[in-house]
């Protein structure tokens, strides 16, 4: 999973490939039981690349896709949202899988 350092390396990853942001925190108890299953996710996956986007370190992107929830999840492909899975509730396995 991709980590941007700037906000000019996330914009650049999104307009260029399909990805799949991954809205998430430290703090966040969700996202924490998550994290163990989304390197499975990534391998099912392969045709995105997957960002994971500190909502601390990125609270302008957070507004921006209007992202209020974590763990959060939106599919782009050169910068056009293709769905997104955005809401404060826990999700499981299964869920982000079918999103």
């Amino acid at each position: 999973m991709k980590k941007p350092e700037t906000i000019e390396q996330l914009n650049e990853w999104i307009n260029q490939e399909k990805v799949v942001l991954y809205f998430t925190a430290g703090w966040c108890p969700d996202c924490v039981v998550i994290e163990p299953v989304l390197p499975e996710i990534e391998e099912k996956f392969q045709a995105y690349t997957f960002i994971k986007v500190d909502r601390d370190e990125f609270i302008d992107i957070c507004q921006q896709y209007d992202v209020f929830g974590i763990p959060s999840f939106i599919a782009l492909a050169e910068g056009k949202e293709l769905g997104r899975f955005v809401s404060k509730n826990r999700k499981s396995q299964e869920e982000i899988e079918t999103f």
